[in-house]
């Protein structure tokens, strides 16, 4: 299937790992050309080589996007360095610090780094055929899952936004979406370290999905660039969960 997203200028946070590389993978397979940030130099570097090498441009930056004036600064500079931007995808997160530190990492990193990435985006957008935005939570925002913490309750509050977001942008042309996760499954990633340090979670877990595995950033990838795409166009204010089945609730 033609995704119609060659030449399309897509901004990724958090792009060089986990689901954000593989998003930043699976787009510019698809020929668009790409403008991702991480605050590992060295990770950032590694992921402009791979990616470069498929003939698309790229613009990679060392970054923390918490830095909110540094954040807007580099998009305004990625989307003349591409020649516009369409696509927005929020993708980091903060840490889970103890006390408030924890609350207010993932309040900088989930929210306040896609609102500050959605209001610089939107100069670009007014010059797209295809503008969007593809923000990553979680099913743990969708019900409990291990504890009352900062990460699953930023992660609801991003969907909130999200969907309210669409309806504001919608007159614009602007599309505004979010992806669940279940468990995913990422080399030295989390569920990885979970595996083989907290086995018996894991197990439970794993038990509680239907389709009786954990998936894949590939997966997820695939999702986030089918609603990206012209394909996608009519696509606007949903949230798409993908987790095996591991969620219970009806989805009407």
């Amino acid at each position: 299937m033609d995704l119609q997203l060659k030449g399309h200028n897509v901004l990724i946070t958090g792009g060089t790992k986990g689901i954000g590389r593989a998003i930043a993978e699976t787009l510019s397979d698809e020929g668009c050309n790409i403008a991702l940030c991480a605050r590992n130099a060295d990770d950032v570097a590694s992921a402009q080589e791979s990616i470069s090498a498929k003939g698309v441009k790229v613009v990679a930056e060392a970054l923390d996007v918490a830095d909110a004036d540094a954040f807007t600064a580099w998009i305004a500079q990625a989307g003349e360095t591409l020649g516009g931007i369409d696509a927005f995808v929020s993708n980091v997160s903060g840490s889970n610090g103890k006390g408030d530190d924890g609350w207010i990492s993932q309040f900088n990193y989930n929210i306040l780094s896609a609102v500050h990435g959605v209001e610089a985006c939107k100069p670009f957008f007014a010059n797209s055929s295809n503008p969007s935005i593809v923000m990553i939570s979680t099913t743990a925002a969708l019900e409990h899952f291990m504890n009352a913490g900062p990460y699953n309750a930023m992660k609801a509050g991003l969907l909130n936004y999200s969907g309210a977001l669409s309806q504001e942008l919608g007159a614009n042309g602007v599309r505004v979406n979010a992806i669940s996760p279940g468990p995913i499954f990422i080399e030295g990633g989390s569920w990885d370290m979970i595996k083989t340090n907290m086995t018996a979670f894991y197990d439970s877990t794993l038990a509680q999905i239907p389709l009786g595995r954990l998936g894949s950033a590939k997966e997820i990838a695939a999702q986030a660039a089918l609603l990206i795409s012209p394909l996608g166009g009519f696509t606007t204010g949903t949230n798409v969960v993908i987790d095996g089945g591991m969620t219970k609730r009806i989805q009407y």
